[in-house]
């Protein structure tokens, strides 16, 4: 018999921080990528969190098809040709499986 505070078939996953000397976290289904790097340091450059900015832009490596839909937000910011190398905004991206992630630590992103 479960009692109403035990969770069943809570599904957790990795997200790996390839910029951030492979950092590898667990998370839950859906958890958006940009809030995980806040928590969990994995180090995405963020400025506004709600796809205004852009800065927040980096690649899936590994894992795309564990990815949610991209957004018009998205759209504004990249290219179709960047969203089919596997580009997204982390702040609009959720996972619902394992991914690998990159960023340019480098880049700078002007308003």
């Amino acid at each position: 018999m479960l009692h109403a505070y035990q969770q069943v078939n809570l599904s957790m996953f990795s997200i790996t921080f390839i910029t951030n000397a492979n950092k590898e976290v667990e998370v839950k289904e859906m958890s958006n990528l940009l809030r995980v790097s806040l928590r969990q340091q994995g180090g995405i450059p963020f400025k506004c969190g709600g796809g205004i900015c852009g800065t927040c832009r980096c690649k899936i490596e590994e894992g795309l098809e564990n990815t949610d839909k991209v957004k018009k937000k998205e759209e504004k910011h990249l290219t179709p040709e960047e969203i089919a190398e596997g580009y997204r905004m982390a702040c609009q991206t959720f996972v619902s499986g394992d991914v690998k992630v990159s960023w340019d630590p480098d880049r700078v992103v002007k308003k």
